[in-house]
């Protein structure tokens, strides 16, 4: 695991650019703590940071250079069958100076070209520079579980890690509206796009090539979902759940490859306990880690944590947290954002992080499952909408109630009236503006209603518009829940969950490997049947019956718990002065210009009334982009 950064000019005046690697490798440094590198030759220049978990020798630094001269590689990420590959090309005569992934990766290139990368078994960010063809291959894992930034203009182009790399490199500082209105609603950035106009997300399962000043985009892996072969699986549900275990199974095994210390998060939930549960068949007294909430109880896991660690005789640790011990970390984590980034979640993932990597390198983790085999609340509201039914009708029948009802995820009561109007206001709505309102903080309106009318007449609507239609294009309605699974892992899988992960994980010098999202396994969820996944009774049925004689059977006799991060405290509390006089006081909205001061004024009304309903997380999105902005935008 580690950072990259890399420039190629195409133009002298783009050649100015690398003159600023070092600082741009120096901006990533929490990425790889352990060495650095760069390389320059002509118009391309190589940065590195190194977090060694392979071949901890000087072997496995870089930029890497085949003994040629001609091939150099850095390479960010984690090949888990690099040892198959690595064989195949030994017996093919070739020779190996180290024992990392980073060196079959650039062998394979040099051998097969850029048709390698459909081999490779693992998550990656790469750019492999060709000496004599004065080219450059650029990829992206198939889930974008690592990031990988690409700035182009008339001179250079530009990749790196993360924001605050590019930043280093003189990356022009132009706000994109579009992105900007999307990140009001959904409290992240979708991509391709990012906060700033001209830099764009690779997506994932795509690669870059770079030649002259052509620049060849191609999508690689696409996700081998295909209705009709749905229909056609021939596998009994006993023959389904036997498989997804022998999968799972071999995906955590070869997740549990490093030369560091190695670890499994744990937090009482199914998934992580499943991946616990497989990964002790392989390492006997596995390191679990679990958070545990003392000022929260309603939300504190620990118990089925410990649970599942007695049952499996784990090294198990539980970092026991107040609501002091996660405010005292919001400072962090604001800092280490490059990027407007609003999950608030964020915050827990950076301390179990920071806590972990005292004692391990490397973590396993249960993410992914959700968005595969449909585990949240919002897939069992679809599918009792395209069900239909009494239940679905009583609902919506009761939509004036739900509007006058007070809402908030504060209290179970509230949190119910909160649903229930949701899913009334998703059984009137299209299959395409019902997944955005439910992933959704905010609408459209409201979301723009924050901005000044200077910021308003920027965003472009058709622009928004076709932004929107990407995201949402596999969404036809004439389908069936798979539709909405397949948009998750498109949408909120790579620039919410992993995002977050990569980020507080990163930030922290921590590897951290979800099995459910190796790629056998992702082709399997998406030739399983709607019905294997969920029904008016389970979500996530496929992986709640295949794991239950691992799992002890209190974790099915409980409800599911999402954390929440008491903001709404805090913002009454402790926050109010940095809400009040600094971030959001009307002076410097005003100042700034982007957002409309009396609506911002509305919102804190909103948030210090009796009655502030969901305000707290679009308060939270305001506080990270105006940090964000004081941080990267007035320096």
């Amino acid at each position: 695991m580690c950072g990259i950064t890399g420039v190629f000019a195409f133009t002298d005046a783009g050649r100015s650019s690398l003159a600023s690697l070092h600082a741009s490798t120096d901006a990533i440094v929490s990425r790889g703590p352990d060495s650095q590198g760069h390389f320059v030759y002509d118009r391309c220049g190589l940065g590195f940071r190194r977090l060694a978990i392979l071949d901890l020798t000087a072997d496995g630094n870089q930029p890497m250079t085949d003994e040629s001269g001609r091939y150099t590689i850095v390479f960010n990420g984690e090949i888990f069958n690099f040892k198959e590959l690595r064989q195949k090309l030994i017996s093919k005569g070739h020779r190996f100076h180290s024992q990392t992934d980073t060196e079959v990766i650039l062998r394979l290139y040099i051998a097969e070209g850029r048709s390698f990368i459909k081999k490779l078994n693992g998550f990656f960010g790469f750019a492999i520079y060709d000496k004599e063809e004065d080219s450059v291959f650029i990829a992206r894992d198939r889930m974008g579980e690592k990031p990988l930034l690409i700035y182009r203009d008339e001179d250079k182009l530009l990749f790196s890690s993360e924001m605050k790399s590019l930043l280093a490199l003189g990356i022009p500082r132009k706000l994109d509206y579009v992105a900007l209105s999307h990140y009001l609603q959904l409290n992240y950035i979708p991509g391709p796009a990012t906060i700033f106009k001209g830099v764009k997300k690779l997506l994932p399962g795509h690669y870059l090539y770079i030649k002259g000043k052509k620049v060849v985009r191609k999508r690689w892996y696409k996700i081998p979902y295909d209705p009709k072969k749905v229909e056609k699986n021939k596998l009994t549900y006993e023959q389904q759940q036997k498989k997804l275990v022998d999968l799972l199974d071999d995906a955590t095994a070869r997740r549990l490859v490093a030369d560091v210390p190695l670890g499994a998060f744990l937090s009482g939930g199914i998934d992580s306990s499943v991946i616990v549960a497989l990964a002790s068949r392989h390492t006997p007294h596995l390191n679990t880690f679990s958070i545990g909430y003392r000022d929260e109880p309603f939300f504190d896991e620990t118990k089925y944590a410990k649970l599942v660690a007695d049952r499996y005789k784990t090294n198990h640790t539980v970092f026991s947290l107040t609501n002091q011990d996660l405010y005292d970390h919001i400072f962090d984590v604001l800092n280490y954002i490059d990027e407007p980034f609003a999950d608030s979640s964020a915050l827990a993932v950076y301390i179990l992080s920071k806590r972990t990597r005292e004692k391990a390198t490397v973590a396993l983790s249960g993410d992914g499952a959700d968005e595969l085999f449909g585990g949240y609340n919002k897939h069992m509201g679809e599918f009792q909408v395209r069900q239909g039914g009494f239940k679905a009708e009583a609902v919506t029948g009761l939509n004036l109630l739900w509007d006058i009802l007070p809402k908030s995820r504060n209290s179970y009561f509230g949190n119910k009236i909160r649903q229930f109007q949701r899913f009334s206001r998703g059984m009137l709505s299209g299959p395409k503006d019902r997944y955005w309102d439910w992933a959704s903080f905010a609408s459209e309106k409201d979301a723009r209603g924050l901005l000044s009318a200077a910021s308003r007449r920027k965003i472009g609507k058709k622009l928004a518009d076709k932004r929107r239609k990407e995201l949402l294009e596999d969404l036809h309605g004439d389908g069936d829940l798979n539709e909405v699974l397949l948009t998750d892992t498109k949408v909120v899988l790579p620039y919410d969950m992993l995002t977050k992960v990569d980020l507080m994980s990163m930030a922290n010098s921590l590897e951290v490997r979800p099995p459910f999202l190796d790629p056998n396994v992702v082709n399997f969820a998406f030739s399983l049947p709607v019905e294997s996944k969920i029904d008016a009774n389970m979500k996530k049925k496929i992986v709640q019956d295949a794991f239950r004689p691992m799992l002890p059977e209190e974790l099915y006799k409980r409800p599911k718990h999402g954390f929440e991060v008491p903001l709404l405290k805090w913002f009454r509390g402790e926050l109010r002065p940095l809400i009040e006089d600094d971030l959001l006081s009307d002076a410097f909205i005003e100042a700034q210009g982007v957002f409309s001061v009396p609506a911002i004024q509305d919102l804190k009304a909103q948030l210090f009334s009796r009655n502030p309903g969901d305000v707290h997380a679009r308060i939270w999105a305001l506080i990270v982009f105006q940090w964000w902005w004081k941080k990267w935008m007035m320096s």
